[in-house]
C-alpha cells in the first residue's frame, strides 16, 4: 500500500545517506526502481541503476522505499560491436522492414508518429534487433534495462517488447518536452536535458537529433 506524500517527505528528509537501492512510487501510477536518491532545491534527484541522473519535482513522486529485489548488474559481451549506421545519407529514410506491422501497431496504439519511430530505430540500431551498446542499451529502439523495467519490460531483444518500452518512453517524453529536446532526453537523459536547459552540448547528442530530425522531414 502506497503511503501518502506527507509521510513519503518524511523519508526524503530522513534519508540522509542514499540507500543502496529505492523503490520509487509516482503520481501516474509508475514504480521505478533506483540506485539512490537525493534532494536538491526542492526537486528529487533520482539517480539510475544504467547511470547518469533523473531530475523529478517532489509534487510527482507519491513515496519512496527501499527496493529489496536484486537487480543483478549487466555483463559485458565483448563480441557485440557497436552498431554500424546505414549507408543512406541521414535525410533517407528506410522504406520497408520486416518490423512495419509492430512498429505501426505499437506507435498507433501510443500516439507516437511511426515516422518517427521508424527514424529513431534506424539511427539508435540500423533495425538490428540485436543490438547492444557499450552502455547496455538494447534491441532495435536502445533501450537501457532499468528504462525497460520502468514499463514492466524485461526481455528487450524481443523486438515487439523493445519496440514497445521504447514507444512508451518515447512518448512520456514527447509529452513533457518539444520534440527536440525529447529525442535528446531519449539519447543522453532527461538529467542531462535539465542541466542543459535545452540540447546538450555532446556532438554525439546534437549529431542524435539532427539526424532524426533530418529523416522525419522536421
Amino acid at each position: 500500500m502506497i503511503r501518502p506524500l506527507a509521510l513519503a517527505i518524511g523519508v526524503f528528509a530522513a534519508s540522509a545517506a542514499p540507500a543502496s537501492a529505492d523503490l520509487v512510487f509516482f503520481q501516474s501510477g509508475r514504480a521505478l526502481s533506483v540506485a539512490s536518491h537525493r534532494e536538491e532545491q526542492g526537486q528529487i534527484v533520482l539517480a539510475l541503476r544504467s547511470g547518469g541522473e533523473m531530475i523529478v519535482d517532489r509534487s510527482e513522486i507519491v513515496d519512496i522505499r527501499p527496493d529489496e529485489v536484486p537487480y543483478p548488474e549487466p555483463v559485458a559481451v565483448p563480441a557485440a560491436p557497436e552498431p554500424v549506421p546505414p549507408a543512406a545519407p541521414s535525410s533517407q529514410l528506410r522504406a520497408t522492414s520486416e518490423f512495419d506491422a509492430i512498429i505501426t501497431r505499437v506507435a498507433r496504439t501510443h500516439g507516437v508518429d511511426s515516422t518517427l519511430v521508424r527514424a529513431v530505430i534506424q539511427v539508435e540500431s540500423a533495425y538490428q534487433a540485436n543490438a547492444r551498446s557499450r552502455k547496455g542499451a538494447v534491441g532495435l529502439m536502445q533501450v537501457m534495462p532499468a528504462t525497460g523495467r520502468q514499463y514492466g519490460i524485461r526481455k528487450l531483444y524481443d523486438p515487439a517488447l523493445n519496440i514497445e518500452a521504447g514507444v512508451r518512453h518515447l512518448k512520456s517524453l514527447l509529452t513533457r518536452y518539444p520534440l527536440a529536446l525529447a529525442l535528446a532526453a531519449y539519447n543522453a537523459g532527461e538529467a542531462a536535458v535539465t542541466r542543459f536547459r535545452g540540447v546538450p552540448p555532446y556532438p554525439e547528442t546534437q549529431t542524435y537529433v539532427s539526424r532524426i530530425l533530418a529523416l522525419v522531414g522536421a
